[in-house]
């Protein structure tokens, strides 16, 4: 667990049901940096997952997450005063410069690369968010009847209505359909970054697509962020536990991950 400003993150990626049977690593991945002055800290959190038809696709993930909390966390400090449109237009930026870097250093086969990517940038003032593919994010920010209240982020378009298909990193209509968001609220107190693995348990559906947090799921995976046991290693296992038990594997047989951070 890691954090400045009051922030307390923690992530844990877990392979799915079909990947332990097989033998095959957990193709997504999380990663998390602290940068900016000390005074005006600016927390950078990515999650990603790798296509699993794509034979490199375990790397491609941990790449993109690695490239993604270098160059956010590159240009979001000292921007705190920027307006929406500014953020929104820093967000776009930033997400052209983890592209074009990626296609670098996957030297023209970045298709065996594929991932999905999703990032949040915390900083004193702002709630910057990106997303291509399906993952998604739920913030917890202010009460009602005494109960925490969670939001879903909007998620970018869907390729179909009639197509499981996703939108990945190195798609070429990408950055056309990259969701974008700039929230300010000083409310915010608890961020969930998850990949789709998570989806059926942490939002509720309708029509084929989520409509809305899952609070029990979501109060109870902060809760424990909230409330951290003495033993850290103790939370880890029972995190792991709890995304790789059958209750979860029954509703969704993926790789699992959860990025997470709250302010104490």
């Amino acid at each position: 667990m890691d954090g400045r400003a009051g922030w307390r993150l923690h992530g844990l990626s877990v392979e799915g049901y079909r990947h332990r049977r097989e033998g095959v690593p957990c193709q997504d991945a999380w990663h998390h940096v602290v940068t900016g002055p000390p005074h005006a800290p600016v927390e950078v959190l990515a999650v990603a997952d790798g296509a699993g038809s794509r034979p490199r696709s375990d790397q491609g993930s941990k790449l993109a997450v690695q490239l993604a909390t270098a160059r956010f966390g590159r240009r979001a400090p000292g921007r705190s005063a920027e307006s929406g449109e500014a953020v929104r237009a820093l967000l776009a930026g930033a997400f052209r410069d983890v592209r074009e870097e990626f296609f670098r250093q996957t030297r023209g086969e970045a298709d065996d690369f594929a991932t999905t990517l999703t990032v949040v940038v915390l900083t004193p003032s702002w709630l910057g968010h990106v997303s291509v593919g399906d993952g998604f994010v739920i913030l917890r920010a202010g009460t009602e009847d005494g109960e925490p209240q969670f939001h879903l982020l909007p998620q970018p378009d869907i390729v179909s209505e009639y197509s499981n298909e996703t939108v990945f990193l190195t798609s070429p209509d990408a950055e056309q359909r990259t969701q974008v968001d700039c929230v300010r609220d000083d409310g915010i107190d608890g961020v969930l970054l998850s990949t789709d693995g998570l989806a059926q348990a942490a939002l509720s559906w309708s029509g084929g697509r989520p409509q809305a947090p899952n609070a029990s799921f979501a109060s109870a995976v902060l809760r424990s962020l909230d409330q951290p046991g003495p033993v850290p290693e103790e939370d880890d296992e029972a995190l792991a536990t709890l995304l790789r038990s059958d209750r979860l594997t029954a509703l969704n047989g993926d790789d699992k991950t959860l990025l997470r951070a709250v302010r104490p």
